[in-house]
């Protein structure tokens, strides 16, 4: 199943709008990647445990 991280989610200064979906993994590797070079997050166990309680699972398409 594909996973969704919003950055909508999370208010931010930057008022971030990205979407990211994808595999879990996939998310995760590119959430972490954002987080860490555009809102100046630290890439640790606990943020990316964190992270990964946030992801939510992608609502299914209408057709």
């Amino acid at each position: 199943m594909r996973k969704v991280m919003d950055c909508r989610e999370f208010p931010s200064e930057s008022g971030c709008t990205l979407t990211i979906i994808g595999e879990e993994d996939e998310v995760m590797e590119a959430a972490v990647q954002h987080a860490v070079s555009v809102h100046g997050e630290e890439d640790s166990q606990e943020f990316r445990d964190g992270l990964r309680g946030a992801l939510k699972p992608e609502a299914a398409q209408p057709v």
